[in-house]
């Protein structure tokens, strides 16, 4: 039962609405201008460090498209295979261009071209580094610098210290600062693996009956190493 503590609650669906904006704020304004209607921009790209958030807002534009009930396409180039161009999708996102070959690159240069000339669909893409330090083919990092360009900030620690207190709050207990510490020292850093761990905390200390502690979360990630 303990080994199977991290995995009774699977993480929300991305959404815009549980996206702490942070300093995206004006990045968070476009998509919703995007998904409104108000902006006309097709082209965006996104970029930032791993844990930033890009596949979460790639995500949730899709699943924002898809519950207006219009077609979008998520494609991640870790695991690229060939792009579906498909005339009636109105939203193509595809996450970490940084890993695309030279066909990808072409494929992606290509896509690109076709809608600018013709059609009406959004593009969304991410990367790891601003368009100009993109270690491909030139021509397709001028067109990624065409559109809008943002570049996703992670939340600051102390950011990340209030959303963990904010969420333990919503479930009912209090969560002392020193173990939002101990886990941004020991544990990943990112939002989503942050709270899940929070929440395997409470269930551990529910079980075990004892209080939220450092030895408690010691503990528990011992048991899950």
């Amino acid at each position: 039962m303990q080994q199977m503590l991290l995995d009774i609650n699977p993480l929300p669906l991305p959404t815009l609405e549980n996206f702490l904006p942070g300093r995206n704020a004006e990045l968070m304004h476009t998509l919703a201008n995007i998904l409104s209607g108000k902006e006309k921009e097709r082209f965006i790209y996104l970029w930032g460090n791993p844990g930033c958030g890009k596949s979460h807002l790639l995500q949730a534009i899709v699943m924002a498209y898809t519950q207006k009930n219009t077609k979008a396409m998520y494609g991640c180039a870790k695991n690229y295979h060939r792009f579906c161009v498909d005339n009636a999708v109105d939203c193509f996102v595809i996450d970490d261009i940084d890993y695309l070959d030279a066909v990808g690159q072409a494929e992606l240069f290509s896509l690109y071209n076709r809608l600018r000339e013709e059609g009406h669909s959004l593009l969304l893409v991410s990367g790891s580094t601003a368009p100009v330090y993109l270690n491909m083919r030139q021509d397709l990092v001028t067109r990624l610098g065409w559109g809008l360009v943002y570049q996703v900030h992670e939340l600051t620690e102390e950011e990340k210290i209030y959303a963990m207190q904010a969420h333990a709050t919503d479930c009912g207990y209090t969560l002392p600062q020193e173990i939002c510490l101990y886990l941004l020292r020991h544990g990943r850093r990112d939002l989503p693996s942050l709270m899940m761990t929070l929440d395997a905390l409470d269930r551990y200390s529910l079980v075990h009956q004892r209080s939220i502690t450092i030895p408690l979360l010691r503990e528990l990630l011992q048991v899950n190493s």
